[in-house]
């Protein structure tokens, strides 16, 4: 037969359908393409589209249960610090004191000073004690109440100073200030309460710097298991020129006008329950380095949560290293934690809620463990101006509306090889999936206080979160979550005997409420919806 021979009958009919079909197949084919284009980001190496969306009742899956998996978190080779600022000569035990000066403060003050003559000299004037001392291997024992005195140290060798049941109050003045460069090693007496506050205003005293409530021009280093309460109501609560190493002890800052504690040239903690409330910073170092191993820390402030703040040049290294401690920091105006150069949190437990970054670093930041929960208001829920690495972790992290982010890291490279990472806001930026090892999904929006599900083909359970906020995009990721498999996205249902790392379940009996889409993991980073910021 001739191709002509479709014209006529009774062949005309169907070359016309033919024709017909042959355009919009084209058609179908031109727009699919398009289609792929514009939902590609910017990053088209590391970000491979996917995923089915499937709205209506039609997908409906409703009363049946499936067990949250308490699957442990991937952990990977840790990155960045793990340097934990021992020093053995902080330790008060490796010390001999061989002699012992005490003052009982009251309507008088009393002193006992048997190296009067010998190289301590006690003076008091109108209930200021100051002490004089060029000898070595001399503890101070402080007790008693006055509400108007202080005690001030000169020494040139390093001391004891045991805080057994003191109140200090000065009105010109700080309560306890210390002229000497060298070590202070500050007791707080075992089942003993001391505080300390400030006056509004300081009488000068020549050239001497003071700071703070209790001020030292050098180290500060604490233990015991008494308790501590300062009021700061000049400039800071607790303030050394040197560094500040906290062992032990409970300190609670009721009040500073700017810094709970402010260091110089570094801070430490090994331990102790610290409660600080203050108008501007809780935890500052000026021109040096932070490292917390561990601890249990309470701070509500209005500036910066915990930072290492120095940005002048590159002579100093402001870094911040958190090895464990447990963390509950709310500010109003600033950050929760920050680093001017590389923040690296190996582990540790986390509830950070500010208006500006939840966490923050201008140079890098990794994670290697640690549940952590940062809430930011107004911005990014965990920002790094450099590259941001998880190797391991729980971290729910949760940035403002639109530009604000998740997880943010700028056009850096975002590395994810462990954890569980859920990250919400109005973008997110794109993980590097040529440097990835564990796979991620950006996903579309969600409205707050809503159960949001994720579980595999088979059934099993991969993601159970309470959505704290409306959002419009989420970064997961997980080792649960694998390539070339496709998921199911549940909305609504219920949890019950449930245990949950703010809103991120980890336990419990989900029971399903409305599928509204399906997607495939088609690679190591896919995107099936929200936006994406910058990264690469």
């Amino acid at each position: 037969m001739k191709i002509d021979e479709f014209a006529a009958p009774p062949f005309s009919g169907f070359w016309k359908i033919m024709t017909k079909s042959r355009a919009i197949g084209l058609i179908t084919m031109q727009l699919l393409v398009l289609a792929a284009l514009f939902s590609c980001s910017k990053e088209t190496d590391d970000l491979t589209p996917g995923g089915t969306t499937t709205p209506g009742s039609s997908t409906t899956t409703t009363g049946s249960a499936v067990s949250i998996d308490s699957t442990t978190t991937t952990t990977s080779k840790a990155e960045g610090n793990t340097g934990t600022a021992a020093n053995a000569e902080d330790i008060v035990t490796n010390s001999t004191f061989s002699s012992t000066v005490t003052i009982a403060f009251g309507s008088t003050v009393s002193i006992s000073n048997p190296l009067a003559g010998k190289g301590v000299t006690v003076t008091e004037t109108n209930g200021d004690v100051v002490i004089n001392a060029t000898v070595a291997e001399v503890a101070y024992v402080v007790s008693g109440t006055t509400t108007n005195g202080s005690l001030k140290i000169y020494s040139e060798k390093k001391f004891k100073l045991t805080l057994n049941g003191v109140a200090i109050t000065n009105a010109d003045g700080p309560a306890i200030n210390i002229q000497s460069g060298k070590r202070a090693f500050v007791v707080l007496a075992d089942n003993t309460t001391n505080s300390l506050t400030d006056g509004s205003k300081y009488t000068a005293s020549g050239t001497e710097d003071m700071k703070g409530a209790f001020f030292s021009e050098g180290q500060l280093i604490f233990s015991g298991t008494g308790t501590l309460s300062v009021k700061g109501n000049y400039k800071h609560a607790i303030a050394s020129d040197d560094y500040i190493r906290i062992i032990s002890g409970t300190i609670t800052v009721t009040n500073a006008v700017t810094d709970g504690i402010h260091t110089n040239d570094a801070f430490i903690a090994d331990g102790g329950t610290i409660n600080f409330t203050a108008t501007d910073d809780g935890i500052q170092c000026e021109e040096g380095y932070i490292v917390i191993n561990s601890g249990t820390f309470t701070i509500n402030v209005a500036g910066k949560g915990i930072t290492a703040s120095y940005d002048t040049d590159n002579t100093i290294d402001p870094y911040l290293t958190i090895n464990g401690g447990t963390f509950v920091i709310n500010s109003s105006k600033g950050e929760g934690i920050e680093s001017k150069s590389t923040l690296t949190i190996n582990n540790g437990n986390f509830t950070i809620k500010t208006a500006d970054d939840g966490i923050n670093a201008g140079k890098a930041i990794y994670i290697n463990g640690g549940s952590i929960y940062s809430y930011a208001t107004s911005n990014d829920g965990i920002d790094s101006n450099g590259p941001l690495t998880v190797t391991g972790g729980k971290i729910v992290s949760v940035g403002a509306g639109s530009p604000e982010e998740g997880f943010d890291c700028d056009r850096n490279t975002f590395k994810i090889t462990g954890g569980i990472m859920v990250g919400i806001g109005g973008a997110t930026s794109i993980p590097t999936a040529s440097v990835s090892t564990q796979p991620s999904v950006v996903l579309g929006g969600g409205t707050a206080n809503q159960l949001f599900h994720i579980q595999s083909g088979s059934g099993t359970e991969v993601l159970t979160f309470l959505i704290p906020r409306t959002y419009t995009t989420m970064l997961f990721s997980s080792p649960k979550l694998k390539t070339s498999q496709t998921y199911k996205i549940f909305t609504g249902g219920s949890v019950a005997t449930g245990t949950n790392l703010n809103g991120l379940y980890t336990a419990g009996t989900y029971t399903v409420g409305t599928q509204s889409s399906s997607f495939t993991a088609s690679s190591m980073v896919t995107q099936i919806g929200g936006s994406s910021g910058p990264g690469r």
